[in-house]
């Protein structure tokens, strides 16, 4: 019976024969670069190809402090370094130890100088880009119906936003008739009048995914009047399409995350200002509350019937201040009455007359104070208690003044 060998067996038989061919171990290859990756590692992962066959190769970190320039699609380049087996997948590749660059491959020629005639054109110029829009409900695609693009922007849609209308163009992204059928397709969007349109495939070499670099694919781009995301391939692939799009996606997952909003996001956020709102509104209504009840206090306080109360209350005590004024004002004036009355009555002639004394007076009926008033003959009336007499002056002389 024949020896049965496990896969590990044999993948490490192949890689040792691999190691003891000399040709192997010191190889320079010549070729065009495509697929090229590089990783977060810092490794280089990209495939040789020319008319009729393709190598995978790969250039560790270590490797690079040589290289002078940065891999890109399309570029003919030398590459020394081994051919071994990678035992784990079985699989060989190329083990790049220098690359150095052998002129520029006719694809890649192609799209520089499409490139730069776009460019001179003024259809890159960010003035020519419209927004996207903020909140769209109808996002247009184009691209494969089949594939993992459109299921990515498919799943990814519904989860942000099940509520969003996906319209698919089914087209055409690789082979003849492509660049017609990515043409068509966001022209009948565009008639659609869907808010943004999506248009791009998965990853793949710059063979692949050279209808995304036809200049037709680019005139309908920059003439749609609905914006327009460009997704195509991975972060790495750059096509003439992502510079004339309003927006470049680095895959088409990222492209339905910046064309489709997130509903929990906008619910959480509408709910948010919702709330806010309500607290505002009842802030306003307690400071409203607050005011008119200092404006019904303030009412209140400048009642008619409050004043006219305030008023009469004033008046009263006013009355009543009046009256005491008046009855202090009474009573002094009594008090002066009495005391001008007492000294009056102490002046009064009548008061000495009714004392015993007399009271005289001229024929011109004025008090008699002295001797000088008079003279001999001239008739007086003397005043007593009793009467009055008349008598005539037979002479005077002087005497003490008991006054």
């Amino acid at each position: 019976m024949a020896n049965v060998y496990s896969v590990s067996q044999v993948n490490a038989y192949i890689k040792n024969m691999f190691a003891q061919d000399f040709m192997l171990n010191r190889i320079s290859v010549k070729g065009e670069i495509s697929n090229c990756k590089y990783h977060t590692s810092g490794h280089i992962y990209f495939t040789l190809k020319d008319k009729s066959g393709t190598l995978s190769a790969v250039m560790f970190a270590s490797q690079r402090r040589g290289l002078t320039f940065r891999l890109e699609e399309g570029q003919q380049v030398m590459v020394r370094g081994t051919v071994d087996v990678y035992e784990r997948d079985g699989k060989y590749q190329l083990y790049a130890q220098e690359v150095t660059l052998d002129g520029t491959g006719g694809l890649y020629e192609r799209f520089c100088k499409l490139r730069d005639e776009l460019e001179e054109m003024g259809m890159f110029a960010p003035e020519y880009k419209q927004p996207i829009p903020t909140y769209a409900k109808r996002v247009g695609i184009v691209t494969a119906p089949t594939g993992a693009a459109i299921q990515d922007i498919i799943n990814i849609s519904h989860r942000r936003n099940p509520y969003v209308q996906l319209i698919l163009y089914p087209a055409l992204v690789q082979g003849d008739g492509a660049k017609q059928s990515i043409v068509q397709g966001i022209k009948t969007l565009d008639a659609m009048g869907v808010d943004v349109i999506i248009a791009g495939r998965g990853g793949g070499s710059i063979e692949d995914l050279w209808a995304f670099n036809e200049e037709a694919v680019a005139r309908a781009i920059f003439e749609c009047e609905t914006p327009v995301i460009s997704a195509v391939g991975h972060e790495t692939d750059v096509t003439i399409a992502d510079y004339v799009a309003d927006l470049r996606a680095p895959t088409p997952s990222a492209a339905a995350e910046l064309a489709v909003f997130d509903y929990q996001q906008f619910d959480m956020k509408v709910r948010s200002y919702q709330q806010m709102l309500e607290r505002s509104l009842m802030r306003k209504l307690e400071q409203r509350k607050y005011m008119l009840e200092q404006y019904r206090l303030r009412l209140k306080l400048y009642h008619p019937g409050r004043q006219l109360n305030e008023k009469r209350q004033r008046l009263v005590d006013l009355e009543d201040r009046m009256r005491a004024l008046l009855d202090r004002k009474l009573t002094s004036q009594k008090h002066r009455l009495a005391l001008l009355s007492s000294r009056l009555q102490g002046l009064s002639p009548l008061d000495k007359i009714s004392k015993g004394f007399g009271f005289v007076t001229g024929a011109d009926g004025a008090g008699v104070e002295t001797i000088k008033q008079v003279k001999k003959g001239d008739s007086v009336e003397i005043w007593l208690s009793d009467g009055v007499i008349t008598a005539e002056v037979e002479d005077t002389r002087d005497t003490v003044d008991f006054r």
